[in-house]
């Protein structure tokens, strides 16, 4: 497996020393970037992003993760961060086929293998990536637990969009649109553009000065809208993970009162059906809780520490 040293730019991540990047390359030939923070005894925490993120955006996460002697590693998945591109535009979040990701985790797994990481390994994951996981978890990924922040269950859109979604993302396809951006979607970062005021993403100003200071110090961090053919296949996957029985893994969800981005019907339906799994309902907070208010941060992770301490 390929191990070469990556781009890293630890002062953005803020994380906890020792953090760098590596180079992984997939089983179709795409390139993938992990980070990993390896100081930790009791696991190590493999952490899932969402669609846009990059290793950098969880920095924090992982230094909060070694408070609580946890190890940590994430990755730009293929069409985001610093990762490789199958399409000529690198602003345009797209992906082939969703099971793609699956080769992205492949590699994550090969990585973990070579690296001397404390075990055992946990998950947690945040929006697109808890679709990605929740895939993982049915294929038998080698994790004691897993925890889900606003997973990507459903897509929150209008009900007009949602009845056109999937045959504009048929049609774009066959006609060899797929890599055009979705629906009143362009080339610009969220993070780098939107104003603090009613942000969708966290109410907490000091984790959106973070954000927004890694994709405009860094730019090639920066993602626009999804293409078609991602929105299609996104759907086509949310459709299918839902019809299937929930896997046998200890499980934590948390979803924001204010949640704008994900749909939040198909969590509380996955979770209403999940054996012993749990759903913590989190009072006022946005999408991303692991970017949220220092008490919501706070008890994200004491949540998945204690999760994880109960399956050793």
């Amino acid at each position: 497996m390929e191990r070469e040293a990556a781009p890293f730019h630890a002062g953005l991540a803020d994380g906890p020393d020792g953090g760098h990047a590596l180079w992984c390359t997939a089983s179709d030939g795409v390139k993938i970037r992990i980070g990993v923070w390896p100081k930790g005894d009791r696991g190590t925490v493999l952490l899932f992003p969402g669609r846009t993120e990059y290793v950098e955006k969880y920095g924090r996460a992982a230094g909060d993760f070694a408070a609580r002697g946890y190890a940590m590693i994430a990755v730009d998945w293929r069409g985001q961060g610093l990762a490789g591109r199958t399409i000529a535009d690198r602003n345009v979040g797209h992906v082939d086929r969703f099971a793609d990701f699956q080769k992205d985790v492949a590699a994550i797994m090969a990585a973990v293998g070579a690296l001397d990481l404390p075990r055992p390994l946990y998950l947690v994951s945040h929006s697109m990536g808890g679709a990605i996981a929740l895939r993982a978890l049915h294929e038998g990924l080698a994790v004691k637990a897993a925890v889900f922040s606003a997973p990507m269950w459903g897509i929150l859109m209008p009900p007009a969009m949602r009845s056109l979604a999937p045959a504009i993302g048929r049609v774009g396809r066959a006609l060899g649109f797929g890599h055009r951006y979705a629906p009143t979607t362009g080339p610009d970062s969220y993070v780098a553009t939107a104003a603090f005021d009613d942000n969708v993403l966290t109410t907490d100003p000091a984790m959106w000065a973070y954000m927004k200071a890694q994709v405009s110090e860094v730019p090639a961090l920066a993602l626009g809208g999804p293409s078609l053919t991602w929105l299609h296949e996104a759907m086509i996957e949310c459709r299918t993970l839902a019809a299937m029985a929930a896997p046998a893994y200890p499980v934590v969800t948390q979803l924001g009162t204010r949640e704008r981005v994900v749909d939040p019907r198909p969590v509380h339906a996955r979770m209403a059906d999940w054996p012993g799994g749990r759903l913590d309902m989190i009072e006022g907070a946005e999408h991303e809780i692991m970017m949220e208010t220092p008490s919501r941060r706070a008890a994200f992770f004491d949540a998945a520490a204690a999760l994880f301490a109960a399956h050793p």
